[in-house]
């Protein structure tokens, strides 16, 4: 009879494959990131039956944070705005905290090797920011545009932001700020 596998060593390999997605992209060695969990390489491929198989999950655990970090005290019943705050705040203190979760996610979601269906069970997490978003968009200057292009002018404005915290922690409050006011001065009237 099979060993049940262990959820420390499975949680192990995340990690490490986060750690060196986030440095080499998605041609990583799946050696490398084996070692980074400390496990055989053969191993690796009981846990995950190929290396795409890792990188979508890794891809879902990523989304599945960040959404989790987003929707932790959301404002639901707050007005627009300050639904577009909390969530803006969320997702600057997230990726300034977790820069390689950070960049790992930024290299997967440009990747052709995560599936259409990690893709939408990525952002199933995301509803309250959707709903944010195309309210949004119904009312303001983008009007119209597709929820896609909107998200990544988000994500675009994000990740400017949350580099100028990491290059400067001590203003990283005016920047994120100053990030909010300039993605809100887009979305609304």
């Amino acid at each position: 009879m099979a060993r049940p596998l262990s959820e420390a060593k499975r949680e192990a390999i995340l990690v490490s494959a986060t750690k060196l997605v986030a440095a080499l992209g998605t041609g990583a060695p799946t050696a490398k990131i084996a070692q980074g969990a400390d496990i055989a390489e053969g191993t690796l491929f009981k846990y995950f039956a190929t290396k795409d198989d890792l990188l979508n999950e890794v891809y879902l655990t990523l989304k599945t944070d960040l959404a989790k970090a987003l929707n932790e005290g959301f404002p639901a019943l707050a007005d627009m705005r300050q639904r577009g705050w909390h969530i803006w705040s969320r997702w600057i203190d997230w990726g300034a905290k977790y820069p390689d979760k950070r960049k790992a996610m930024r290299q997967l979601g440009v990747s052709e090797r995560i599936t259409p269906a990690s893709r939408q069970a990525g952002m199933a997490a995301f509803r309250e920011v959707s709903e944010t978003l195309e309210q949004a968009i119904a009312a303001g200057p983008l009007q119209g545009q597709p929820l896609t292009f909107v998200g990544a002018l988000f994500e675009s404005l994000a990740e400017a932001t949350v580099e100028s915290v990491a290059r400067d922690p001590e203003r990283g409050e005016r920047y994120k700020q100053a990030g909010f006011h300039m993605l809100w001065s887009g979305l609304s009237t």
